[in-house]
């Protein structure tokens, strides 16, 4: 170990939920349930980021599953493999380019615990230890990034910071026409967070919750409950269902994927289409917890429009 490398926090984690295999069970309620599987590559070096075939693998995974899991089999604490595998999407599969974080961030994000994140006032839940409920990346943006990617630098050693995940398709399922209606129509307003402002002038985005996939048809959606307000009605009330059958989703077999250190430990990687899957965070318990993040391949989700306090 390096002697620059964070100290690990001397503590115990318990088994998480994640298997390699579909035969993997989790206990839900006192019931045996199947885990979804999640597919899994290897990288043997930083070469392999613009390898034909490696790259085919991980595109064609972010395609039809929308989750992958790469391991690196060599250190990569810079996450060259990761800039270099996302410009390589981009040349080879027609991926849009990474996005930069805020007016004065770039593409990568290091998700971690900061002194500054102790005192009250701070916003950036990526940079502290809370828990983060149900959520899609950039739902603020009127163009979120349809994939985003976490690497691994250093793990949570205490069994904190578990990556929860859950298909949008299985929420879609238990919500009412009427309701999936006006989830499709930008009736809501989307708060923009201070930390991630790139125009002091725009505070705020109007736009859908829902929207569908011209492609395949199928369903997409950005989603913060902390940063969204309905503004009609309708949409007061599709919200309300829509929170209601995120909770009852959470209690079906084969529902939610719980990755945690054992699943996810030094020098791996989660891929995830973040417009397919919600994705959440139990409250971190090592300080020296330490991912880094990119997101990439932003498009417009909907028909929707700034929104700026003066007007």
């Amino acid at each position: 170990m390096q002697s620059s490398r964070r100290a690990v926090v001397a503590c115990q984690y318990p088994r998480s939920t994640y298997r390699h295999s579909t035969s993997s069970h989790r206990a839900l309620q006192g019931t045996k349930l199947l885990v979804p599987a999640v597919p899994h590559i290897r990288a043997r070096n930083i070469l392999d980021s613009h390898e034909p075939h490696h790259t085919n693998e991980v595109n064609r995974h972010l395609q039809t599953e929308g989750v992958l899991k790469i391991t690196l089999g060599f250190p990569d604490n810079r996450s060259k493999y990761l800039e270099r595998l996302v410009l390589s999407l981009g040349t080879h599969h027609g991926h849009g380019p990474p996005i930069t974080h805020s007016a004065n961030r770039g593409w990568f994000w290091d998700v971690r615990p900061t002194k500054e994140s102790l005192g009250q006032n701070y916003r950036a839940r990526s940079e502290t230890m809370d828990e983060f409920p149900w959520h899609t990346d950039c739902s603020y943006e009127l163009a979120p990034p349809q994939f985003f990617a976490l690497q691994v630098l250093q793990p949570d050693f205490c069994g904190g910071g578990i990556l929860s995940a859950l298909k949008v398709d299985r929420i879609r399922s238990l919500i009412s026409a009427d309701a999936y209606a006006n989830l499709l129509k930008p009736e809501f307003e989307f708060k923009i967070p201070s930390e991630f402002s790139k125009d002091p002038a725009t505070v705020s985005i109007l736009s859908s919750i829902l929207g569908i996939n011209a492609r395949d048809r199928s369903t997409m959606m950005r989603y913060r409950e902390d940063i969204i307000t309905p503004v009609t009605t309708q949409a007061f009330s599709a919200l309300k269902e829509l929170k209601c059958a995120i909770r009852e989703v959470e209690l079906l077999p084969n529902a939610v994927l719980r990755l945690g250190t054992e699943d996810l430990p030094e020098r791996s990687i989660i891929l995830l289409d973040n417009r397919r899957w919600l994705h959440a965070r139990s409250h971190v318990k090592d300080p020296n917890r330490h991912l880094r993040r990119v997101r990439w391949n932003a498009a417009p989700f909907s028909n929707g429009s700034m929104y700026h306090p003066e007007e």
